[in-house]
């Protein structure tokens, strides 16, 4: 894959170590330092990401007429930089509810923004023919990194105090930010704008783009649907197991740290797999197969037996998940111009991560009112359902630069 690569893929490494160090830790750090309610807690992790997504809708239209690796590290150094302020408050006994929401909607919109980014340098980096192997690393470090990071979080919170995990995840962008400057080298210009001005028009481009995409548009709403219900029945379920069945957060911790090793095995095989099947097919076998799983967790029960079919259920998941990823990733990127990718990258994230926060939201209020196995059920039943976005395929040929689909109106995206 080469020495550019290599850095990358460092910078990668040492980033989501330290994202997963720090799993979770503004809760924590509401709950501990600052005695927040589940009240004050739920808005701050549910407000914090959405917002930042809001936020960074003008940022895709931003970052596709710029060259890529400068923004990566300034998104870098702007996730270092705002994390930094909650150990340097902390110590100064300044640290408010506030402040973290604000860091928190500053680190989802440079999440976003670097996540467009990365994805169109990836592509300009990396031969076609190596994009499935890149994202099958980049797949296989990040479950590798939930599977290590929140055990040892946990750990420096309990020696260190609470902002200790904030802290290294700050130090960790920061040397992101360098792994990224070492990768050197040139990179492609990009695409000149027709004006000079962002325009309103430019922030629907991505969405435009990917609506007018056969190849995309399925894919776009099986990955949302799936995605989205896979998530929100994770509260609830933690309702349930922490809550009536009686298990300890050490087991419930086990339940899920345990079957994230599958999502290392799903990643190494995803690459043999789409070699031998063929890359449509792969993607509809691994979103029928996490499909099936998440529906068992409504008839979880309690001791030892009840531990070992969340185990199970969520290796299911968790490795059909990690073949789907990077398999989906690199089609999104095949079927993407060299001149869309920062904006269509910007706009799946965006809506992803919005889709999620308003359905996890929901069946919060579902829960409360029917109970949670009733919300787990519905969730797993609806999953269901998704693989019926993918039953045909509808393209085959990556489109070139000069092909780009019409936007609804007819006339094309502006470059």
């Amino acid at each position: 894959m080469g020495r550019r690569f290599g850095w990358l893929w460092a910078a990668y490494s040492v980033s989501a170590l330290g994202t997963y160090l720090a799993f979770d830790a503004f809760s924590v750090i509401a709950v501990i330092a600052l005695h927040a309610g589940s009240a004050e807690v739920a808005l701050l992790a549910a407000t914090g990401p959405a917002v930042g997504a809001v936020a960074a809708v003008p940022l895709g239209p931003w970052v596709e007429f710029r060259r890529k690796r400068p923004v990566m590290m300034a998104m870098d150094l702007v996730r270092f930089a705002a994390l930094l302020t909650v150990p340097a408050a902390y110590a100064l006994g300044a640290l408010g509810l506030g402040q973290l929401l604000l860091v928190s909607v500053v680190v989802a919109a440079a999440d976003i923004t670097f996540g467009a980014a990365s994805g169109a340098f990836l592509k300009s980096l990396v031969p076609a023919d190596r994009l499935l192997t890149a994202n099958a690393r980049f797949e296989s470090t990040n479950w590798t990194a939930l599977v290590l990071g929140p055990p040892l979080g946990g750990a420096a919170i309990g020696l260190f105090g609470p902002v200790t995990t904030v802290a290294a995840n700050a130090v960790s962008f920061l040397l992101s930010a360098l792994g990224i400057r070492a990768v050197g080298g040139g990179e492609p210009r990009p695409a000149p704008r027709d004006a000079q001005r962002l325009r309103a028009g430019d922030l629907l481009d991505g969405w435009r783009y990917i609506l007018a995409s056969p190849a995309l548009r399925p894919l776009f709403y099986n990955s949302l649907a799936g995605n989205a219900l896979i998530m929100v029945a994770a509260p609830a379920l933690a309702v349930l197991m922490l809550g009536p069945l009686g298990f300890a957060p050490w087991q419930y911790g086990l339940a899920f740290a345990v079957p994230c090793l599958g999502g290392l095995l799903g990643a190494r095989l995803a690459r043999p797999l789409v070699a031998r099947y063929g890359q449509w097919r792969v993607l509809r076998a691994a979103s029928a197969l996490r499909a099936v799983w998440p529906l068992g967790l409504a008839f979880v029960g309690p001791g030892l037996p009840g531990l070992l079919l969340v185990m199970v259920l969520e290796l299911g998941v968790i490795t059909c998940s990690a073949v789907y990823s990077p398999v989906c990733a690199t089609r999104r990127l095949e079927h993407t111009p060299d001149d869309r990718i920062a904006r269509t990258l910007s706009a799946w994230s965006v809506t992803g991560k919005a889709t999620t926060a308003a359905m996890t939201a929901l069946w919060g209020l579902l829960a409360s009112l029917t109970g949670p196995r009733t919300a787990i059920a519905l969730a797993g039943i609806l999953l269901l359902a998704t693989p019926l976005l993918l039953l045909r395929e509808t393209a085959t040929a990556p489109p070139s630069p000069a092909t780009v689909p019409p936007s609804p109106d007819g006339s094309r995206p502006s470059r």
